[in-house]
C-alpha cells in the first residue's frame, strides 16, 4: 500500500561525509531523492517543490524546506551532491527504526530523532553494532571519573584535607572528559536537532547537561559573579556530579536499549539461518559434488538426503519423502513429496531421499522473498506512529517551556537558595521528559510482531496491515485455491448396466490421455494410482466445452456432458438422478459412451482443503462474516458453502464484480478483507481494507495483497488476527506507559511534591528514570516474540 505521508518514501541514499547529510545516489523511475534540508525522501515524479542551484534541481518535502534552501543553499550543500547517473552506494544501507524513510550508506545517527541507525537488512555475518561498541568504550572509561565526582559531591565535606575550592576544581577536572568525550555524541545530536529544527530527546539531554556543566564551570571559575543567594556551604553551588552522572546514566540506558533493540532482528536472522550453506549437485556422468549454495543454477539436479535441508526451491524428479515445512509455513505436519511435487528451500527432508530440479535460486526463492517482506514490514510505520511523531515535536517544545517556567518560578519564589533549586529542577524537567520512549513505542512492537508472524507462516507487507486486520468484520473468500485445493481430484466412477466401475475409469482415462484439460488430468491420475492398464487412444478429437471423442481398443468412445451424449445418440437420463446428486455436492460430472451405449459417469471435484472447515469455524468464533465470491456457477458453489457454513454466496462472479462487492460492503460500513490466490482476485485484493493472498497462488495476487499466507491455509488468517490484536495491544501499552510516565514525571521533576513532602527529584534520578523508561518499552515489545498465535 502506498503511504500518503509525503515523508514516507524510500530511495538509495548515500552518506555525505562532510555534513552527515544524506544524498540520493540514484534517480530513476520509482526512485526517491533526498530533501537537502531535512533529509527526508521525496518522490521527484510527484514533487512540485523544487529549486535550481548551479544547474542541479533539488526536490523538497515542504514549502518551508524549499524556502530555507533558496535563502541559504550553501548552508545545506557543504559538498557537491551525487549526480543522477552516479552509481548506487555499494556499502550496507542503514536506516532509522523510528523513521524508515531515512536511509544512508554506513552507520550514523538519524537526522530527525538522533537515534542510531541500524542495518536495513540484518545478516548472519554482523559483527555487532558499532555504536554499541563506541558507547561501551565511552561508558566504561569514564565511569570511574563519574563515581569519584559523585563521591566528592556527596561526601567531600568529610575529607578535611580537601578545601572547598580544591574539591570544586577536582570535580571540574574530572567532569570535563566525561562531559566532552563521553557525552560528545549527545552534544552533536543536540546541535543537529536544533540546526535542523527537528527537536528530540537529544535536544533535552544536550541542553540539560550543558546547563548544569556550564553553570558549574562559571561558578567554579568566577564565583564573584554570583549574588549571595547563590552561595551555600562556603561556595556557589556546583553540579558537576549531576552533569557527569546524567551522561553516564544516559550512556548506560543507550547500552541497554541498543542490546534490547538488537533482539528485534532475531526473527530475520533466524530465517536467514534456515538456508543450508551447501548443496549436493548431480553431474551428468552420475557422480556428485558438494557446492556452495550461490553456485546452484536453475535446472541443476540436486540430491537431498534424509535429514538434510532442501537447498533451493524446485521440483522432485525422483524419490518419495515427507518434508517438514513448519519453519516457513507454521504447519507442524510434514508434507508428503513425490515425483512432480514442489519443494521449498530451507525446509527439512524426512527419512526418504529425493532428487530435485532447481527452479528458483537466490532472491527468487520463497525464503528470500519472506525475508524481504519481513524486513520491509519492520521498517514501515503504523498510523499510531505517525500520531506519536507529531506529538513528540510539540512535546519537546512544551518541555522546554516547562523548564523555563520552572527555573524562574523557583528562582523568584522558591526557598533559599532559590536559584540553586531553580537550576536543579529545570535540569530535572529537561532530562526526565526525553521522548525516546514515546518514539520507540510502536516501531519496536512492529519489528518484533512481523518477525513472530513470519515464523507462523504469515507475512505482513506493512505496519498498517497489522493495525487494520483486527478491525475486519467481513471476509470475502474466493473458492478455487482458497477454500479448495485449486486442482480437480477424482471423486467417483458410477457404471451403467453391463459395465464395472474399474472398466469405466480405465476407458475414460485411456481416452483422456489425449486431453490437456485439468478434469482429464484428474481422471488419468486416479487410473494410474490404481495401476490400471491404459491404452493409447486413436482418432482423438476435442470439442471445447462439450467433451472428447476417440477410439480405444477399436471401440468408439465419447466422454463429456449431456449435449455430447445427444450428439452420439446416447440418452443419459437413466443416470440423471445420480449426476444431479453429485452436482449438488459440488462435483463436475461427465458421461461415458462406448459404441453408442451409455457406459456410466465419472465425477471430478475440487476438494475442500482439509484445514478449511477448522479455519471457517475459528473465523466465525472470532465474529467474522464469511462471504464466498467465485467465478464458478452457483450450483457448484452452494454445496461448498453449505458444507462449510459460509454466510453468503455469490457465483459466476467476474473480477470487476468482486471489486464491486468489496466497494458495496465498504459503503455499508463494513471493514472488509479479501482472501484469494488468482490473477482475477488481484483487483479485489487491492481494493479491500486488507488484501490476503494465498502463498500458493500467483505472484500478481501476492503483490496486490498486504498479507500473504505462506501455506495458503485460511487458518493463517486466525494467526494473523491474533498477532494483530496482540501487536496493537502492545503498542497501546507502550504509548500509555510513555504518556503516563511523562505526565507524572515532569510535574514531579518541576517540584510539584515539594510543598507537600519537601522532596525534590535529583537530575541524576531523572536521568536513570529516563533511561529505564526507554528500555522498558523495548522489553515490553520483545514479549510479542513469544505470543501464541493459535
Amino acid at each position: 500500500m502506498t503511504s500518503h505521508d509525503p515523508h514516507d518514501h524510500h530511495g538509495n541514499p548515500a552518506r555525505d561525509a562532510v555534513d552527515d547529510r544524506i544524498s540520493d545516489a540514484s534517480v530513476h523511475a520509482g526512485a526517491t531523492v533526498t530533501d537537502p534540508v531535512c533529509g527526508m525522501q521525496v518522490d521527484p515524479a510527484t514533487s512540485l517543490l523544487t529549486a535550481e542551484h548551479k544547474g542541479t534541481t533539488y526536490h523538497f518535502c515542504s514549502t518551508r524546506c524549499q524556502q530555507r534552501f533558496i535563502a541559504e543553499p550553501a548552508r545545506y550543500l557543504s559538498s557537491e551532491p551525487l549526480t543522477p547517473d552516479a552509481p548506487a552506494p555499494s556499502g550496507i544501507i542503514y536506516t532509522c527504526p523510528m523513521h524508515p524513510q531515512i536511509r544512508q550508506e554506513g552507520p550514523g545517527a538519524c537526522p530527525i530523532c538522533g537515534m542510531a541507525l541500524e542495518p536495513e537488512m540484518p545478516s548472519l555475518e554482523d559483527e555487532g553494532n558499532p555504536e554499541l561498541r563506541d558507547f561501551s568504550r565511552r561508558f566504561w572509561w569514564t565511569l570511574p571519573l563519574t563515581v569519584v565526582v559523585l563521591v566528592l559531591a556527596m561526601f567531600g565535606h568529610r575529607f578535611s584535607a580537601l578545601s572547598v575550592d580544591t574539591r570544586t576544581w577536582v570535580e571540574l577536572v574530572l567532569t570535563t572528559p566525561v562531559f566532552f568525550w563521553a557525552g560528545w555524541p549527545f552534544l552533536v545530536r543536540c546541535v543537529q536537532s536544533i540546526r535542523k529544527h527537528s527537536l528530540n530527546m537529544w535536544t533535552l539531554i544536550g541542553i540539560g547537561t550543558t546547563a548544569a556543566f556550564g553553570y558549574s564551570v562559571v561558578a567554579a571559575v568566577a564565583p564573584e559573579l554570583f549574588p549571595a543567594s547563590f552561595h551555600a556551604h562556603g561556595r556557589v553551588g556546583v553540579y558537576f556530579e549531576a552533569a557527569a552522572v546524567i551522561v553516564s546514566l544516559t550512556l548506560l540506558g543507550q547500552l541497554l536499549e541498543l542490546r534490547a533493540r538488537s533482539k528485534t532482528s532475531a526473527a530475520i536472522k533466524a530465517l536467514l539461518g534456515l538456508a543450508p550453506k551447501t548443496a549436493r549437485r548431480l553431474r551428468d556422468d552420475g557422480t556428485e559434488e558438494d557446492i556452495e549454495l550461490r553456485h546452484v543454477h536453475v535446472g541443476d539436479r540436486l540430491r537431498v538426503g534424509s535429514g538434510e535441508k532442501v537447498p533451493v526451491d524446485g521440483e522432485v524428479i525422483e524419490g518419495r519423502s515427507n518434508v517438514d515445512e513448519s519453519m516457513l509455513t507454521g504447519e507442524p505436519i510434514p508434507v508428503e513429496k513425490t515425483v512432480g511435487a514442489s519443494v521449498i528451500g530451507a525446509t527439512l527432508n524426512g527419512t526418504g531421499a529425493l532428487v530435485m530440479r532447481a527452479e528458483k535460486i537466490g532472491s527468487e526463492t520463497v525464503l528470500a522473498q519472506i525475508v524481504q517482506l519481513v524486513a520491509q514490514a519492520q521498517r514501515s510505520r503504523a498510523p499510531m506512529q505517525r500520531m506519536a511523531d507529531k506529538v513528540a515535536f510539540w512535546f519537546v517544545l512544551a518541555v522546554l517551556a516547562a523548564a523555563v517556567v520552572t527555573f524562574f518560578v523557583w528562582g523568584l519564589f522558591g526557598p533559599t537558595p532559590s536559584w540553586t533549586y531553580a537550576v536543579l529542577n529545570a535540569v530535572s524537567v529537561l532530562i526526565i521528559a526525553c521522548p525516546c520512549a514515546l518514539g520507540l513505542a510502536t516501531p519496536m512492537s512492529i519489528m518484533v510482531a512481523t518477525g513472530r508472524a513470519a515464523q507462523g507462516g504469515v507475512l505482513f507487507r506493512d505496519a498498517e496491515a497489522i493495525e487494520n486486520l483486527r478491525k475486519i468484520d467481513t471476509l470475502i473468500v474466493d473458492k478455487t485455491g482458497t477454500l479448495t485445493e485449486g486442482r480437480p481430484a477424482f471423486r467417483t466412477a458410477l457404471p451403467s448396466h453391463g459395465f464395472t466401475e474399474e472398466e469405466v475409469l480405465r476407458l475414460a482415462a485411456s481416452l483422456d490421455q489425449g486431453s490437456e484439460h485439468p478434469l482429464a488430468d484428474a481422471i488419468v491420475a486416479e487410473a494410474r494410482r490404481r495401476q490400471l492398464a491404459l491404452e493409447t487412444p486413436d482418432d482423438f478429437e476435442s470439442a471445447t466445452g462439450v467433451g472428447v471423442r476417440g477410439k480405444v481398443g477399436g471401440r468408439g468412445l465419447a466422454i463429456g456432458n449431456t449435449e455430447l451424449m445427444r450428439e452420439v445418440g446416447v440418452n443419459p437420463s437413466s443416470m440423471s438422478a445420480d449426476a444431479e446428486k453429485l452436482r449438488q455436492e459440488g462435483a463436475s460430472v461427465m458421461f461415458l459412451a462406448v459404441d453408442g451405449v451409455l457406459a456410466g459417469l465419472v465425477a471430478v471435484a475440487d476438494p475442500i482443503k482439509a484445514s478449511t472447515p477448522e479455519a471457517i469455524e475459528a473465523l466465525h468464533r472470532d465474529g467474522l462474516r464469511i462471504v464466498m465470491a467465485t467465478g464458478d456457477g452457483v450450483t457448484t458453489a452452494k454445496p461448498v458453502a453449505r458444507t462449510l457454513g459460509i454466510d453468503e454466496v455469490h457465483g459466476e462472479v467476474r473480477p470487476k464484480d468482486k471489486v464491486d462487492l468489496v466497494q458495496r460492503l465498504k459503503a455499508e460500513g463494513h471493514k472488509v478483507a479479501m482472501a484469494g490466490d488468482g490473477i482475477n482476485d488481484a483487483p479485489a485484493l487491492a481494493g479491500a481494507d486488507v488484501g490476503i493472498a494465498m502463498g500458493t497462488g500467483t505472484d500478481v495476487a501476492m503483490s496486490s495483497a498486504q498479507v500473504t499466507l505462506v501455506k495458503g491455509d485460511l487458518r493463517g488468517i486466525v494467526r494473523a488476527r491474533a498477532i494483530s490484536n496482540a501487536t496493537v495491544a502492545n503498542m497501546k501499552q507502550n504509548l500509555t506507559f510513555a504518556f503516563v510516565y511523562n505526565a507524572v514525571g515532569v510535574p514531579i521533576a518541576a517540584g510539584a511534591l515539594y510543598p507537600l513532602t519537601g522532596l525534590l527529584l535529583s537530575p541524576m534520578i531523572a536521568a536513570l528514570a529516563m533511561s529505564l523508561s526507554s528500555v522498558s518499552v523495548v522489553v515490553n515489545a520483545l514479549r510479542l516474540g513469544k505470543a501464541h498465535l493459535d
